[in-house]
């Protein structure tokens, strides 16, 4: 990459804000990526780029001074959500590239490479990745025990190439090809009872890329390491005799039938890493380099890109965001700055602090029901959650043991009441800012939520100045 000259474009997925412009990338740090430099001629207004159907066209000419451009080419996607903007243009690190050769003469991809690691043009990256497709004739060259003139065929995971071929045999029997290129390592599609990869049961088939070995089994993924995903176990009842995995055309095409009055709808996919395969005598699975999800109509033949968990992340978020970060904080002011109007200011204090904790407490419960189904790792977010509602509940305990102004331990009471409640909030303010970025809500949260905050820093502020002058 070091050395490239790149031309980058985006367009908001609202279609707000876009632009093009030409990096130099004199480095691999994002400071060392420089806009409106490079060594492209970039022809002037030739530039041009726009939004439709979900998908970017980018249009631009080059006047170079040999016959072809350059014929190294390096493809990138930016990080979901952050753009490159006015002043500095800066661009953040690429979440993935790939990088071909191509001749230009012969409208060619030669080998390809994949975040460094090469393989052939037949790999994932290539053409190869249209060589099948819904609108073409399947033709396995191997007898099949179903009718495949009426399949329902849908592209599952473009990214990858995934198509999925279904139809409904007999009313219990559902037979399934999955075709996707073939990435010299498995593949696999797993049915999922709640979204998540723990308590899937997954078809899983390899053939080496030099065909020297292939197979197919069932898995059932007990957990997430590799020793808990057990070949030969799982919850699909796979008709005998009925699996099949070949390749073609550099594709493999997956083939099996399944018992059942209807299949689960939320399904995983999945690729090996390149090069390694199950093997006897274990036939262990290696962690898969990259999946996806969906939710899967097998009566209208549609799917939906598959994140069971969204809104609940989301709700997840918005309840500890309203509890833990504004209420407790409005609670908090209004008991330093507002004790003359008494007993307002106490019962608007025990009001909010109460509907703080409640809302926090729904949120830290979502949580760990969030985790539970995702089974990812978050437990610095999921111990300062549990510290944060333990300081809460020794602060609503405390209420009950708070001692008369007249007594000698109030003022104790008070200091330990006081800097329990400045703890809580700092903790909850990192840890809520922290989870933006674990859920990769992109800056939209983090911004909205930075502003209500600033707002309530700002009435903190005027308050504690006014406070200070009268002292």
């Amino acid at each position: 990459m070091v050395g490239s000259s790149a031309v980058v474009g985006w367009v908001a997925s609202r279609g707000s804000t876009g632009g093009i412009k030409q990096y130099y990338l004199g480095g691999v740090t994002p400071n060392e990526v420089v806009p409106d430099k490079g060594n492209l001629q970039v022809i002037g207004n030739s530039t041009f780029i726009t939004l439709q159907s979900s998908r970017l066209y980018m249009v631009f000419q080059l006047e170079t001074t040999n016959t072809e451009p350059l014929s190294w080419l390096i493809y990138a996607t930016g990080s979901s959500g952050l753009f490159p903007s006015a002043p500095d243009y800066a661009l953040t690190k690429h979440v993935d590239k790939v990088s071909i050769r191509i001749d230009y003469s012969k409208a060619n991809l030669g080998s390809s490479q994949v975040d460094g690691s090469s393989s052939s043009s037949q790999g994932i990256g290539s053409s190869s990745l249209q060589s099948d497709s819904c609108d073409s004739k399947i033709n396995l060259n191997v007898p099949l025990f179903f009718d495949i003139t009426q399949l329902n065929c849908l592209p599952v995971w473009n990214a990858q190439g995934f198509i999925l071929r279904y139809t409904q045999s007999s009313p219990n029997i559902w037979s399934f090809i999955l075709s996707a290129p073939n990435p010299n390592s498995y593949i696999a599609i797993g049915f999922s009872p709640n979204g998540g990869m723990v308590g899937a049961s997954a078809i899983v088939g390899w053939i080496s890329s030099s065909g020297a070995g292939g197979g197919m089994k069932q898995y059932y993924l007990t957990g997430l390491a590799p020793n808990q995903v057990v070949p030969d176990r799982g919850n699909l009842h796979v008709l005998r005799n009925s699996t099949l995995i070949t390749s073609q055309s550099s594709r493999l095409y997956m083939v099996f039938q399944l018992q059942t009055n209807h299949p689960l709808p939320r399904l995983i996919y999945a690729i090996g890493p390149n090069g390694i395969f199950p093997s006897v005598p274990s036939f262990a699975l290696a962690r898969h380099q990259d999946k996806a999800s969906i939710v899967m109509n097998y009566a209208t033949g549609s799917s939906a890109l598959g994140n069971p968990s969204m809104n609940l992340k989301r709700r997840h978020g918005v309840l500890n965001i309203l509890g833990w970060g504004i209420l407790i904080i409005m609670g908090a002011i209004v008991a330093r700055h507002f004790k003359e109007w008494d007993p307002f200011w106490f019962y608007f204090h025990a009001s909010v602090q109460t509907l703080g904790f409640v809302l926090g407490l729904i949120g830290v419960i979502s949580g760990l029901v969030l985790n539970n189904q995702l089974q990812i790792d978050v437990s610095i977010h999921k111990a300062i959650g549990i510290i944060i509602l333990v300081l809460a509940c020794l602060q609503m305990m405390a209420i009950l043991a708070r001692p008369k102004k007249e007594s000698k331990a109030r003022k104790y009471w008070n200091l330990y009441h006081h800097n329990t409640g400045r703890v809580l909030i700092v903790l909850a303010i990192a840890n809520i800012f922290y989870g933006i970025h674990l859920g990769r809500e992109g800056n939209g949260w983090k911004v909205g939520y930075g502003v209500v905050l600033a707002i309530l820093l700002f009435i903190a502020i005027i308050f504690e100045t006014r406070l200070w002058s009268r002292d």
